[in-house]
């Protein structure tokens, strides 16, 4: 049987983070495809390609193909990308993929899917996420930062809501990485989509034996608004708790205003004391609603409870009961409130660390490379 010719369509690389990290099981899935991209950047193209060979200099690795934005983003000095994106529909419209192809994989987070109107081949879309920051006001005012930037970020929405519904007839099949994703794809492009998580390198987590867990909570992750640090930082301070907070962003110096003695800033840290962290922890926090979700599954990957504002995608990861515990989504006050109630008295020792592990073993590479190359088999033409 001749093997399937495949081409896998990226937003942009230029910082490597969780959406990276499925195109490199895509090219794991796919060895030699070809991975297009508007911008590419050279560090983040480096630890791409780093993640496919994992370890095995000998893996075959297709180069990434850019467009003409890539050498306008290095024109204007590499400052920001932002200004480029109302580009990026027209760059991929023009991408060289018609006829080529047997299927075209796209990585979706606002505007990926314009290359749909690329190529003649069944598309199959793994959609992140619809553009939230398009599709919901208040989301986009909590992320604007300012009057300049709301004008900014509404402008650009109207233009990611026209390429989402432009695009939407042409795919042949839309993977969402969470039930609410596929809710959001559903109920804002009108499609129907299948949900297949993401990978998370749950071989890389684990609980040590020898570490107990210790009295504090954890918060991970960048500090930027829509991952509700402020939340935690509120709840910890109500219930009289201690809680580490390990990340960076914009948010700190707001945060660091609002936390009592109870909260530690770490700010960014090595991948060794993250492993730490989750392995000493009563349990993670996860304030904010998140597309899917990346920490939480590796916290429980080490056997740690996770306290998560029960909607987006720790309806999908995490089980009351098992793996922690759901906070009920509503205003500010009554999710600080939620919190705190529980944190108050929360016992780890009811969460067995090898049940929660085994749970966060169905979010490993191998489980989403096989449902995905599933689905794309099936509608290759």
């Amino acid at each position: 049987m001749t093997a399937r010719r495949i081409a896998i369509v990226h937003e942009r690389f230029t910082e490597y983070g969780g959406s990276e990290a499925v195109i490199a099981e895509f090219m794991k899935t796919w060895p030699g495809a070809p991975v297009f991209a508007p911008i590419v950047e050279d560090d983040c193209a480096r630890a791409l390609f780093a993640a496919v060979r994992d370890g095995s200099p000998a893996t075959e690795v297709a180069a990434v193909r850019d467009t003409w934005l890539s050498r306008a983003h290095i024109a204007s000095g590499r400052r920001s990308h932002a200004p480029l994106l109302p580009f990026v529909p027209r760059a991929l419209r023009g991408l060289p993929l018609r006829g080529e192809y047997d299927a075209v994989v796209i990585s979706h987070h606002a505007f990926a899917t314009q290359a749909a109107l690329a190529t003649d081949a069944p598309v199959i879309a793994y959609v992140h996420s619809p553009a939230r920051w398009a599709w919901d006001k208040e989301f986009r005012q909590r992320e604007a930062g300012g009057r300049a930037g709301q004008l900014a970020l509404t402008a650009l929405g109207q233009l990611a809501r026209r390429s989402e519904l432009r695009a939407a007839p042409r795919l042949t099949h839309v993977v969402a990485n969470s039930q609410a994703v596929a809710e959001r794809v559903r109920d804002w492009w009108g499609l129907p989509a299948s949900v297949v998580n993401p990978p998370v390198r749950v071989e890389r987590f684990a609980p040590d034996p020898a570490v107990e867990r210790e009295d504090f909570f954890l918060f991970a992750g960048r500090l930027v608004p829509y991952k509700r640090p402020d939340l935690a930082i509120a709840a910890a301070r109500r219930a009289g708790v201690r809680l580490v907070v390990l990340g960076e962003g914009r948010f700190r110096k707001q945060l660091e205003s609002l936390a009592g003695p109870e909260t530690t800033f770490l700010g960014a840290a090595s991948d060794e004391v993250l492993l730490d962290m989750y392995r000493r922890c009563r349990a993670l926090l996860m304030p904010g609603i998140e597309d899917f979700g990346i920490v939480p599954v590796e916290a429980m990957a080490c056997g740690a409870p996770v306290l998560a504002v029960g909607a987006g995608g720790a309806l999908d990861t995490v089980i009351p009961g098992i793996s922690g515990e759901h906070v009920a989504p509503g205003s500010d006050e009554a999710v600080i409130a939620g919190f705190a109630r529980i944190m108050r008295e929360f016992d780890p020792a009811a969460y067995p660390q090898e049940t929660i592990r085994k749970h966060a073993i169905g979010f490993s590479p191998e489980v989403f490379r096989s449902r995905i190359a599933d689905i794309v088999s099936r509608n290759c033409r």
